[in-house]
Parts: structure tokens; sequence; C-alpha cells
């Protein structure tokens, strides 16, 4: 019997969150590569009463016609949905926790027997796995807080800690992560970004720029101010020639920036909401600059931004903030503008000095195109699989 590939979220499907993003690219990726790979979370539609779902709750089967065009999946990817009854949650009791019955009742008995190996953010399945002599990746990009347990990361099953930046390594190491376990890659994009859609490109332009504005500037991305999407507001009022856009956010958050751009009287910014990530490639490439507006602060010590290599592979031209993990992309020459993060009127003259300059391409500037490849989900996939133990890998079927 052929033993998948596992990724876990701890979650339910689908989410615009770029943690969720994150594993769920790469299981697609592990797929497209050739491995049984399974992207596993949680069913939130279970409510206990189906004694099938108790008796056999991992099943994998092809991504539903929805979660993949959310995702930009392919069909080589199977799902597992695992059935929580959310009811039972409400009681206060660490045994009804939805992590407890994953790794305590569904690892054990249904998971672990087809499973030649896990990779996750979740720490409580690492361990579940380990435990149950599966072995482990496990990804993390955030700033460790508490001590990792040695049993755990020094058992010869922990095979990985992947994570985006060297301050986060150094707090890995901090917290007991043994440094020659640690892999330092970038995120990455899903390769679809890379087909162009000039038909669907054309329509968004002839929508978003019937007010008479002359030029389309677009923001991919959580609405957050440390995104910079405040300091982007306060660029759009300097620049009210230029249509700006911004894709992504909540419905509450979109409500809140609407609210904030009536209030500033500034009337060439529109919010779009998530968008399906089909329709996100096309309006990238819709676009006559694309913005990276991160601030300066604890976030852009270790950030590796999924959308800096989805506006890589867009072809558009991108203006950006110096914040440190950009910095190395500085001598390649796939940003057309680099601007001081936190300020406004720089940022606008960045902006419109691109504008000048660089004029879009429907057909997109093949250097960039060509240089992010390397940033692919699946190049990413290959080289965490290169410090993988032989004994350890999953087996490639084609």
């Amino acid at each position: 019997m052929i033993k998948h590939y596992l990724f876990f979220t701890r979650t339910v499907l689908p989410q615009p969150r770029a943690d969720l993003i994150q594993i769920i690219n790469g299981a697609n990726a592990a797929a497209n590569l050739g491995y049984s790979a399974v992207l596993t979370y949680l069913d939130r539609h279970f409510n206990g009463l189906n004694l099938h779902h108790w008796v056999t709750p991992f099943h994998p089967q092809p991504p539903d016609p929805a979660l993949a065009a959310f995702y930009h999946l392919q069909q080589r990817l199977k799902v597992a949905a695992l059935p929580i009854p959310w009811r039972l949650n409400r009681i206060a009791s660490k045994w009804t926790h939805p992590s407890t019955l994953v790794c305590k009742y569904y690892f054990p008995l249904y998971i672990r027997p087809a499973t030649q190996i896990v990779h996750t953010r979740d720490w409580n399945f690492v361990k579940a796995a380990i435990r149950s002599g599966i072995p482990a990746i496990y990804e993390h990009d955030h700033y460790a807080e508490k001590p990792f347990e040695p049993e755990i990361v020094h058992h010869p099953l922990f095979q990985a800690t992947v994570t985006v930046a060297e301050p986060i390594r150094a707090s890995l190491i901090q917290q007991g992560m043994p440094p020659d376990k640690i892999l330092q890659l970038h995120n990455g994009f899903n390769q679809q970004f890379l087909i162009r859609h000039p038909q669907q490109s054309e329509e968004w332009r002839r929508q978003l720029l019937a007010q008479g504005h002359s030029h389309l500037a677009v923001y991919s991305g959580a609405l957050y101010a440390f995104k910079g999407v405040d300091l982007l507001i306060e660029v759009a009022r300097d620049l009210p020639q230029v249509q700006f856009v911004f894709a992504g956010g909540s419905v509450e958050q979109v409500a809140v920036y609407q609210q904030l751009c009536r209030d500033k009287q500034v009337s060439n910014a529109q919010f779009l909401g998530h968008l399906p990530h089909e329709q996100l490639a096309s309006l990238l490439q819709a676009a006559d600059v694309l913005v990276h507006p991160h601030l300066m602060g604890e976030a852009a010590t270790f950030t590796s931004p999924m959308k800096f290599f989805d506006y890589m592979a867009s072809g558009t031209p991108i203006v950006a903030t110096e914040i440190p993990p950009l910095q190395e992309f500085k001598a390649a020459g796939v940003v057309a503008g680099w601007c001081e993060p936190n300020q406004p009127h720089a940022l606008a003259a960045c902006i419109q000095h691109v504008l000048d300059t660089r004029p879009r391409q429907s057909q997109g500037y093949t250097h960039s195109m060509d240089f992010v490849q390397q940033f692919s989900w699946e190049n990413r996939i290959t080289q965490i699989m290169k410090v993988v133990a032989e004994s350890c890998r999953p087996v490639l079927l084609v």
C-alpha cells in the first residue's frame, strides 16, 4: 500500500489566511511533483450523528470544485476533511477539543496506518506523529515563545523545522530547536499565477478604470495597518488620477476601510475583498503597478510575503518598501521602484515614477516571471525533501 505525504491544518477550509495558503499550496505542490499528497483539515458541517463518519473518518478524495477554485488547486491533490462534532466542542474540556480528538483518536487509529510522513504548522500534531512512529516536518514562521520538548526535537523521526527568516531561526534555536534541523526557505507562489489571462485582465481594466482614472494600482493581501494599507490610502489621496484597488481582507475589514476612506474623503480606493486565486491572477496582470507598502516594525523583520512572489509571477511592475526580508531582491532587478518605509509622500512619488517610466505590457515583463520560478511551491518541497532522511521520504508515484 502506498502511504501518504500528509499535510495537516487544525482548522476548517476554505479561509483566506496566509498560514493556510502556505500549507495548502505545499500539499498541492507535493501532489504536482508526484507524491501521494493528502491535505487534511476539519469538517465544519459534521453534526456527530452519522456513525459511518465516526467509523471511517479518513477518506482521501479529490477536492470539490469550490475548494479547488478558492486556492487554485490541481486535481492530483487529495483532501480529507475530518469530522468534528462542533456542538461537543462547546463543552469546556480538553477531551472534547478538536486537537485532542484528532491527535488522540483519529491519528493513531485511522491516519497513522496510511501515512508515510506528516507536514504541518501544528505542534501538537507533530508530537502525535513522532510518538506514533511517523516522521514529521514542522513549519514555524513566527518568533518562538516557549521551549520545545527535547524528546521530540532530538528524535530521529523529527526531520526538520522549516522557517522563512533568520530572526525566526535564531528564536527557534533559543527555545531548544537543534540548529541542524532548521531549514530556512522563503514562501512560494502557485505556478498558475504564470498563466496569462488577457481577456479577464482587460475586463478588470474596463470595470475599474470606468471613472476616468488614468492608471490602476493594485494591492493584494491582508488588510492590516502594519502591512501598509492605511499608508496606501494616504498615497491614494496624493494621486487622485490613479485608481487604487485592494484585493483581500474579511468582510468586516473591508467595511472598516471603506468607512475610513469616506472619512478621509478618498474616492479613488476600491476594496474587492477576498478573490479566488484565478481571479486574483488576472487582476494582478491587469494593473499598471503592484504595490507592496509594508511598514517597518517587528513583522517586517521576518515576513516572507507570498504576494511578493505572486506579484513577480504576474510580470507587472512592482513598487516595494525597503523592509529587511526584501533587501536580497534588490540586485535582481525584479522591483521597478524601491522607497523608504512609512513615508506616504515618498511612496506616492515612487509609484508615479514607475507609472511614468515602466508602461504596462499586456504580456508582462518577462524578467520577473523568469526569476520567480525558483520560488515555486514545487521547488520549495523539493528543497525540503533534500533534508529528509531517505528512509522517511514518501514514494514518488510518477
